[in-house]
């Protein structure tokens, strides 16, 4: 995946401007409510300009000219902020579209290896169907790996150079249409029609056009309309009071039609209203350069109201693969002869902790592995159902698991559990280690600690998290002395042992009730109906397919920590439209300054002590105003493409920090850019 691109790539800023010239219609400016007053505006006085050049302006033509061109350009400058962004998701959508093309694929006619296959176009591939994919073949659809294991390289899509293993089970069968097989092969079941599939659907989340505003954006939306309407009432009123106070005292001008709408443009919030669509569009974006695929411009901004994170124990707040650390003998048991049955039901098991086991026997006891293949042993291998692994070899029978599964094993053969295990099972688990149990026949032989480590620095990123007001919940399957010694040297909040997908749910409906938005990420079939339930739910790219539809972000690189950062991006473009809202009313109450005593000083002469800035002229100032109301926005669109800085405050202090910058800043700024642009115009005796 490309990253994002600069808001000053020539290309992109070229086609930002002739998009702000095609949004000019009444039909595109109606979706944005202010602008659209701002829009009517420019009308009005261009209107107002052609009468002047006839000998029939209540004005200068210079003056009102000069005002009509720079309302255009407001309008133009707001239609640029919104373009601009939009053409960085349209850029990036372009990129995808340039790695979806035909694939002749071999579909299988029998779904399995060595099965006779026909060359198939990929367009003319439907859900269902199966397909052979060699080293050297680019998948020709999304899918499910059936059968076989292969290297795949996925950085068409990701960005990541480094390939990846898809193999037909768990978690990792998940392959993505695009993507290119690097090694030896594998059997895959179509799982998207054309035109549903992943790369596909990326394409239509990155387009900007195809955004729909969220409820917080509309509602936003609405004051802005209401605090229009009040303005433009109050200057509807101007005119006649304008007109009758200079009738009955004699004295003064009446207020035009050009400055009344300058007024009004000036007044009404056309900051926030020119940068309103942009941010939320560039909000998608910043999900997309953290290789995160949002649903829509919803499900971002609820990732900035979450306020319980449901985090899994493995890869997110661990690092996932538990090492072996020790070896505690039951009584009569030598330590040698417990590392000895531990290797021994541990060559057959390819798992992380299976080798740790093996590892820890060889170089901390010096126990020797040997060639036990030819003597006919038989490995057992783990499995959900039995929670064991072991070996049956030469007349013994060897098991190593959980401690209730090997408890119910010994005891189905006559045997017992000894009270000094079962301490030192709860002593393991109380450390947040794990405990595996050994066995041979019915003798309990001791447990070996599986230790899990917690990752550097989470514990401060919770930490930070508490800070927002956000409730970090640990999910794990483990049982509930392990997990709590686990989430209490993580810093979370709560945990959830022994979860199951029921359990999630549940746990998300609990919280849910009580008014709280949730996010949780999930990679297999048994997420999907917690995935469904969740505010925000993050699927790995990884997994399954049935994850993916539950969710409503995507992520490419398939880390579940990303959760932390998906919430901070939502939180920093709810953030920005905050300050940006606060700049901008700010700024309006400033040109309170500038404008009505340039209007009425005429009339009301009293009014000359408002003109704090010195203003020159009366219409010195009202273009001032006007221009500097142009400028600013395009001055913002910067920091509304970018964001503004993320600071992991609570809700107070965020407050009183936007407040401070934004509000204080949205006042300070008019003043010295109005006073700015007034010597400007002076000094080049344009007004």
């Amino acid at each position: 995946m490309k990253e994002t691109l600069s808001m000053f790539d020539r290309t992109l800023v070229t086609e930002a401007v002739v998009e702000s010239f095609k949004r000019l219609g009444p039909r595109a400016q109606l979706r944005n409510p202010v602008m659209f007053v701002v829009w009517l505006g420019s009308i009005l006085t261009t209107g107002l300009f052609v009468e002047a050049l006839r000998g029939e302006g209540e004005a200068p033509a210079g003056f009102i000219f000069a005002i009509a061109l720079w309302l255009w350009f407001t309008v133009l400058f707001a239609n640029f902020a919104e373009a601009i962004a939009e053409g960085r998701g349209k850029a990036q959508a372009a990129a995808l579209r340039g790695l979806r093309k035909t694939v002749w694929a071999k579909k299988l006619l029998e779904p399995r290896y060595g099965a006779k296959t026909h060359l198939t176009p990929s367009e003319d591939l439907r859900k269902g169907d199966v397909v052979l994919v060699s080293a050297g073949d680019t998948l020709p659809g999304d899918g499910m790996v059936i059968e076989g294991v292969a290297s795949v390289d996925e950085s068409a899509i990701t960005g990541e150079s480094a390939p990846v293993i898809r193999e037909a089970g768990g978690d990792f069968s998940a392959v993505t249409g695009g993507t290119r097989v690097l090694s030896d092969w594998l059997v895959v079941r179509i799982e998207a029609n054309p035109g549903e599939t992943f790369l596909d659907r990326m394409i239509a989340m990155v387009e900007g056009a195809q955004r729909k505003k969220t409820p917080n954006e509309i509602a936003l939306t609405i004051l802005l309309v209401m605090f229009t309407l009040v303005f433009l009432l109050a200057v509807a009123t101007l005119l006649p009071l304008s007109v009758f106070s200079v009738e009955a005292t004699g004295a003064g001008t009446v207020v035009t039609v050009t400055a009344l709408t300058a007024l009004l443009v000036c007044l009404i919030p056309t900051t926030i209203g020119g940068l309103l669509s942009a941010i939320g569009v560039a909000g998608m974006g910043r999900m997309m350069a953290k290789k995160v695929i949002a649903t829509s411009g919803r499900a971002v901004e609820a990732a900035g109201d979450v306020d319980v994170l449901l985090l899994d124990k493995t890869g997110t707040i661990t690092l996932g693969n538990r090492q072996a650390s020790a070896f505690v003998a039951a009584p009569g048991v030598t330590d040698k002869q417990l590392a000895e049955a531990a290797l021994m039901s541990s060559l057959a098991d390819e798992t992380p902790e299976g080798r740790s086991i093996v590892v820890l026997a060889k170089e901390k006891l010096s126990t020797r592995g040997r060639d036990i293949s030819a003597d006919g042993a038989v490995f057992i291998h783990f499995s959900a159902h039995t929670r064991m692994s072991g070996i049956d070899w030469n007349g013994r029978s060897i098991r190593k698991g959980a401690a209730e599964a090997v408890r119910t094993h010994v005891e189905s053969l006559g045997g017992s559990m000894p009270r000094e295990i079962t301490h030192a099972v709860e002593d393991i688990g109380r450390r947040g280690s794990t405990p595996l149990v050994v066995a041979e026949g019915t003798r309990v032989l001791g447990v070996v600690e599986l230790k899990d480590i917690v990752k550097g620095g989470i514990k401060e990123r919770f930490a930070e998290l508490r800070q927002m007001g956000i409730k970090t919940v640990m999910i794990t399957g483990d049982n509930r002395l392990t997990a709590a010694a686990i989430a209490a040297e993580a810093g979370v909040d709560d945990f959830l042992a022994e979860a199951t997908p029921e359990a999630k749910l549940r746990l998300i409906r609990e919280y849910q009730k009580d008014g709280r938005l949730v996010a949780m990420t999930g990679d297999g079939t048994n997420d999907a109906p917690a995935l469904a339930q969740a505010d925000v739910a993050v699927a790995m790219n990884s997994g399954t397919q049935a994850a993916k539809e539950a969710g409503n972000m995507v992520d490419l690189d398939s880390n579940p920590t990303k959760l932390i950062e998906i919430v901070e991006t939502g939180k920093q473009m709810l953030m920005t439209r905050g300050s940006l809202t606060t700049f901008s009313i700010a700024n309006d109450v400033a040109k309170y300054f500038a404008i009505i005593p340039a209007m009425f000083v005429a009339t009301y002469p009293q009014l000359g002590a408002l003109n704090v800035m010195g203003l020159a002229t009366p219409n010195s100032a009202i273009l001032s105003a006007v221009i500097f109301n142009a400028l600013i926005i395009v001055a913002l669109i910067p920091l509304a493409l970018k964001g503004v800085a993320y600071r992991p405050l609570g809700a107070a202090a965020l407050l009183r920090r936007n407040l401070a910058i934004y509000g204080l800043g949205g006042l300070i700024v008019p003043f010295i850019g109005i006073k700015a642009i007034d010597l400007i115009l002076v000094g080049l005796h344009l007004a």
